[in-house]
């Protein structure tokens, strides 16, 4: 199985009424670890937090689930709750850090695979270790607000979510379901073709995707390339992909979705431009 480059997460909290402030903390280094992992089998890893600031911060670092779908909705379960979560494979320590000025702490993890015998385990399985700062003077924190900074306004709450995925190895299938393809035309009279893909198999993927576009005499008129969107068993991603210099006319769509070796996927689709 290829190894997988898996995104970041960075969430921007809103909240009412603390004092404002500005990103205090950051990860340093890989924010995602992923990998294939035999029955039975433990790795571990680390997540290095670093204070960018010039005074003390805390930081708190808890687990939640995640999936995401084409409509743009993103669900942060509790840990453990989603079919496959690998939240309770997971130990972590500290919880908590109170980081000096510019220095940094680390967070270390352990992934413990079941022992399964029966293969009822098999394909990939993913959580979030999430790290967000606690504001000074808020309920969580143990510091006192700083008195010279107002009490009232918005508080900006920065958390990096860090994927960690484990991939039983020799296990699991890769399957695609093309769900929506629609045909945009901006008022700048440009082309994209809003495509919704969903991962029906049990594997994690990273495909490449794109169009080759034909016109109605079969000639080839160019190959649109899309993003490469993670997707995650049960996960669906929207590809905008975008069309220019395309003639008026009639014109069929050849999208793929490649993964590697056997694992590609097409979809055929008439278009009018």
């Amino acid at each position: 199985m290829r190894s997988f480059s898996i995104h970041s997460l960075l969430l921007v909290l809103l909240i009412l009424p603390f004092a404002s402030t500005h990103a205090q903390i950051s990860i340093i280094g890989e924010l995602s670890h992923d990998r294939q992992v035999h029955p039975g089998e433990q790795y571990e890893g680390t997540v290095t937090v670093l204070n960018e600031s010039e005074e003390s911060q805390e930081v708190k670092i808890y687990q939640t689930d995640y999936t995401f779908f084409a409509d743009g909705t993103n669900n942060y379960a509790e840990p453990g709750t989603l079919p496959r979560s690998n939240a309770s494979w997971i130990q972590f320590s500290p919880s908590h850090l109170v980081l000096p000025p510019r220095e940094t702490s680390d967070v270390h993890f352990r992934v413990s695979a079941p022992q399964d015998t029966s293969r009822s385990i098999h394909g990939s399985y993913w959580s979030m270790l999430m790290v967000e700062g606690i504001q000074r003077g808020s309920p969580e924190s143990s510091f006192p607000a700083n008195p010279l900074k107002k009490e009232m306004g918005i508080r900006q709450a920065i958390r990096y979510g860090i994927q960690i995925a484990s991939h039983l190895a020799n296990t699991g299938n890769k399957e695609v379901r093309f769900l929506e393809a629609h045909l945009q035309t901006g008022d700048d009279g440009k082309h994209v073709l809003q495509l919704d893909i969903e991962n029906t198999g049990s594997l994690g993927m990273r495909p490449e995707v794109y169009v080759e576009l034909f016109d109605d005499t079969g000639t080839k008129k160019g190959r649109y390339s899309g993003l490469r969107y993670r997707l995650y068993p049960g996960t669906s991603v929207r590809q905008m992909i975008d069309f220019d210099n395309v003639l008026r006319g009639n014109y069929r769509a050849l999208v793929v979705i490649d993964d590697g070796g056997n694992d590609v996927f097409a979809a055929e689709y008439s278009l009018e431009f």
